[in-house]
């Protein structure tokens, strides 16, 4: 019925309320992808071309049976070849999809980054509403909780009693570093939420690369730099692209934190 195309890596974001009960078994963090459709002019049948398509079936969570007939998953990925196949059958109608598309994605990316800030935000500001209504939090303990948000108040002081200095930069004036969460405010526990341990102070330009999945740490202080990343961005706003860096070894406590970056943070490219 219609071509969907990616606007860009996955990104940690909420359970959608739409899903109601069907999705009660689900956690209440996963991965959103931004999908464009559209909606084809020449709808074709998979089952009316088993014959082509059958053979190219994937061996496990194939989305379609050797019939033609669906299987029950929200999901699944097909071979590059069944694919290919598939947009031939649609005709020059899908293959104009796909080629605006690559053309779009050579120049820019086309998903902007606005539209995902908007919705974390509207997360992080519905979170904050139920750390201000919590009941088992003193006044205090709810204003540290909401500036740690920000990097901000108690938070920041911990943060700055471990780390002296941007790991990248080593710009070491406080007032020109943020401190950041290894593990996004958003997805961490009140008590995680003001861990020192739990942030790095870092520049703007870097705590912004950070908090995006552009690049993140091995425990061993290696930088990783997202495959995703635009590499002349990154060299301009001073990551050490390109060449080896270390940016010095992190606590036990920090590298729990930095493992969960790495594994649900930091975008990951297309293999």
């Amino acid at each position: 019925m219609a071509l969907g195309i990616a606007m860009g890596p996955a990104y940690t974001c909420p359970k959608p309320v739409e899903f109601g009960a069907a999705g009660a078994a689900w956690n209440e963090v996963g991965w959103r992808v931004d999908v464009k459709f559209k909606q084809l002019l020449r709808q074709i049948v998979p089952k009316d071309h088993m014959k082509l398509l059958q053979p190219l079936l994937p061996e496990r969570y194939s989305p379609i049976r050797a019939d033609g007939t669906g299987n029950q998953i929200y999901l699944a990925e097909i071979p590059l070849r069944m694919g290919e196949v598939m947009l031939g059958l649609i005709g020059p109608e899908g293959e104009a999809i796909r080629s605006n598309a690559e053309a779009r994605s050579r120049v820019q990316e086309e998903r902007t980054i606005a539209p995902v800030d908007d919705i974390l935000d509207q997360w992080d500001r519905e979170l904050e509403k139920q750390v201000r209504e919590a009941q088992d939090l003193s006044v205090t303990e709810k204003e540290q909780v909401v500036k740690a948000r920000r990097g901000q108040g108690l938070f920041k002081a911990r943060v700055a009693g471990r780390e002296t200095e941007c790991r990248i930069t080593k710009v070491s004036r406080t007032e020109h570093l943020i401190a950041s969460h290894i593990k996004p405010w958003r997805v961490s526990s009140n008590e995680e939420r003001i861990d020192g341990e739990n942030g790095l102070l870092l520049t703007p330009s870097v705590d912004h690369l950070f908090d995006k999945g552009f690049i993140s740490f091995k425990n061993n202080g290696e930088l990783i730099v997202s495959g995703v990343a635009e590499q002349h961005s990154l060299q301009r706003m001073g990551i050490p692209v390109g060449t080896h860096f270390n940016a010095g070894i992190f606590t036990r406590k920090q590298s729990g934190y930095l493992e969960y970056h790495r594994d649900l943070i930091l975008l990951k490219a297309r293999t």
